[in-house]
């Protein structure tokens, strides 16, 4: 993460610890109100990535309110998302393969460390609020929250998706409990919805699990909440946006999607991965000449964007414009964007999707050989990669590639 990131994470765990040895030493001054701004200024921060802010609004809502489970939580769900920056995971398409304990790059202990003592205290404030106040529905709203959390932590940054379930049944049956004591509490079906549509997904034994784990499936009840809970204003808003974007490319509702992704835009205009979503959308609605319009448009904020980017943002960038181009039959410069998005690339799925598109170039210039070579080579990183969608790609155009 660099110099200034560690540091940044280092001193958030030391006003945390300097937080708690004042709350021992007297009662802690409490405004919720500023506590509670702070937060949505933090998290207007955040999805524009303009991260060190949000840390640092976050940070502000925890010395207004050191009682404040949201605040710590978001403290936690900053450090997670430097993590995830880390890993290279920012888009939509991390997300649509097969979701399987796989091996992540190390971590960065100093984040990891924020991320843990952040969460133990949302999750200890939030607990004593739900069991003193059972009838608080923020309480059990923050209690559900905050378990989420650390099920995506566990999953993504740990790579250890089994090793979330536990978090996960926390999470889903307590916001299905709010639901059913305040439907109107929309918020709370993000996590139920997106579980839902999550376990509607999976193999019959798996889902057979899932139902004795106490979770159920419903793909279309899962999208209907996430929709609700998108429509419905709330701190998650959001963040139910950015799944219901997920959800819709799944679904191959790329219209829907993109009509999303066009709000977030206006909403967050300095998230220049708003752009690299738009345009990775548009190329899976085949439609790429107004992908090459949005990924350049992506491009020139990147250029003009002196702020940290993800572990191997410009191979993403450069990946997804040399398809839009490779669509378009443009092949010499195809090939430009796509050997430097090879140069760059930090995980095997997307140097599988690189041969892929190299694999479709050549085959278009009559290069039989070299296409069943690239295409063959997509295969195998892909597969070792746990993407799917990637290898049935490959498979299919080494089929096509081997008619007479």
């Amino acid at each position: 993460m660099g110099r200034l990131s560690t540091w940044l994470a280092v001193a958030a765990v030391t006003t945390l610890q300097r937080t708690a040895i004042v709350a021992q030493q007297s009662e802690p001054q409490i405004d919720a109100t500023a506590s509670a701004e702070w937060c949505s200024k933090g998290l207007q921060h955040g999805y524009n990535l303009d991260r060190l802010d949000a840390i640092a609004a976050f940070r502000r809502a925890v010395e207004a309110n050191p009682q404040s489970p949201a605040a710590h939580r978001l403290i936690a769900a900053a450090a997670w998302t430097e993590l995830l920056f880390d890993q290279g995971a920012m888009t939509v398409e991390d997300y649509l393969g097969t979701a399987r304990d796989v091996n992540r790059p190390p971590p960065d202990r100093a984040w990891v460390t924020v991320f843990h003592r952040s969460i133990d205290r949302a999750l200890a404030l939030a607990d004593a609020q739900a069991r003193q106040h059972p009838d608080d529905l923020d309480a059990q709203y923050q209690l559900g929250a905050t378990n989420g959390l650390q099920a995506a932590y566990a999953a993504t940054v740990e790579g250890r998706v089994a090793g979330s379930l536990t978090f996960v049944r926390r999470a889903y049956q307590t916001h299905q409990r709010l639901l059913a004591r305040a439907p109107e509490r929309k918020d709370a079906g993000l996590i139920v919805g997106v579980y839902r549509y999550t376990v509607s997904t999976l193999s019959l034994p798996k889902r057979v699990g899932a139902y004795f784990a106490g979770l159920r499936g419903g793909r279309d009840e899962g999208v209907r909440l996430v929709e609700a809970a998108a429509a419905h204003r709330s701190d998650s808003q959001p963040q139910a946006t950015f799944s219901l974007v997920l959800l819709y490319n799944r679904e191959r509702r790329y219209d829907d999607a993109l009509r999303l992704i066009r709000q977030l835009q206006e909403q967050f205009p300095r998230n220049r991965l708003l752009w690299l979503e738009e345009g990775s959308t548009l190329l899976r609605a085949a439609r790429p000449a107004e992908a090459r319009r949005a990924l350049e448009t992506g491009l020139a904020h990147l250029r003009t964007d002196p702020r940290p980017r993800a572990r191997g943002e410009e191979s993403r960038w450069r990946y997804a414009y040399g398809a839009a181009l490779t669509d378009l039959d443009e092949r010499a410069a195809a090939r430009r964007e796509l050997a430097d998005a090879l140069a760059t690339a930090t995980r095997d799925w997307l140097r599988g999707r690189i041969h892929i598109e190299s694999g479709k170039l050549a085959s278009r210039s009559g290069d039989r050989t070299t296409a069943l070579a690239a295409f063959k080579q997509a295969e195998r990183l892909c597969r070792q990669d746990h993407d799917d969608t990637c290898v049935d790609d490959a498979q299919s155009l080494m089929r096509k590639e081997r008619r007479p």
